[in-house]
């Protein structure tokens, strides 16, 4: 279960199909992170061309 910023929440939509990265939380790692980025469908074809993600 991740949470979505505010700062985020306000500026950016997550979808399904989304790549998102996460931070786990210090003190609740295995359980609870931050939403850091979003990358959309285009976004992540792009980076697995580049050979920087691999789905």
């Amino acid at each position: 279960m991740s949470r979505i910023p505010g700062k985020m929440k306000k500026r950016i939509w997550i979808r399904e199909g989304d790549v998102v990265l996460i931070k786990p939380w210090d003190f609740q790692s295995d359980e609870k992170a931050d939403v850091i980025w979003r990358y959309t469908r285009t976004e992540a074809n792009w980076l697995e061309r580049r050979g920087y993600l691999k789905l």
